[in-house]
């Protein structure tokens, strides 16, 4: 008999043959959330992690993404700062900004900011999804400029982790972005940016 299976047979022998019925109340989550409310959770959650969310409606965000840039990077910026997923649309893309054309990883460390769209965006977690297609971007795009601006749809955004999964490819290069990167040493000082972006703008189209 193994250890697991004498621990295992004291807890049979201590309950007894006759096991009282406990009745587990149903907990409240987030799939039993309107759409509305999924928006103000994943809100709430992306913000408990540092990061800047810009509400705003679907005709607004080319105007949202730049007062984004506007807050990370201050005026002073130029479209030739920001690197653009290929498949952002036209319209949301600061005029001028250049597109992300496969050049070697290391030179996007040049630009001072990424502007993508998402996969999806859990609500629950306050996660975003970026899957490697062209509106996301290849992985070191999020990765390497210090800012990134993600554009999320409301359309996009799911309660939890597992209907998120259910809407991705499992053979994708999943990226997934909970607030900017961020790390602790022994003495628990956070360090951000060490990873990946020092900063996070997400653009709430909804």
């Amino acid at each position: 008999m193994s250890a697991r299976d004498e621990v295992l047979g004291r807890i049979r022998t201590a309950l007894g043959e006759q096991r009282p019925q406990v009745a587990v109340p149903p907990v409240p989550g987030p799939r039993s959330l309107a759409p509305a409310e999924l928006l103000h959770l994943l809100a709430e959650r992306v913000e408990d992690y540092r990061a800047t969310v810009l509400r705003c409606t679907p005709d607004e965000v080319p105007a949202t993404v730049v007062r984004g840039l506007d807050l990370a990077l201050g005026a002073g910026w130029e479209p030739a700062d920001v690197v653009v997923a290929p498949g952002v649309p036209a319209a949301w893309r600061p005029s001028g900004a250049p597109e992300d054309d496969g050049r070697p990883a290391v030179q996007l460390a040049a630009f001072a900011a990424t502007l993508t769209g998402v996969a999806t965006a859990v609500a629950e977690t306050g996660t975003l999804v970026l899957d490697g297609s062209p509106l996301s971007g290849r992985r070191a795009l999020s990765l390497l400029p210090d800012v990134l601006v993600c554009v999320v749809e409301a359309a996009q955004v799911v309660p939890d982790v597992p209907d998120a999964l259910g809407r991705l490819d499992p053979l994708a290069p999943l990226t997934m972005v909970s607030g900017p990167s961020a790390t602790s040493d022994i003495e628990l000082q956070r360090v951000e940016g060490v990873h990946g972006p020092r900063t996070l703008v997400v653009v709430l189209a909804g």
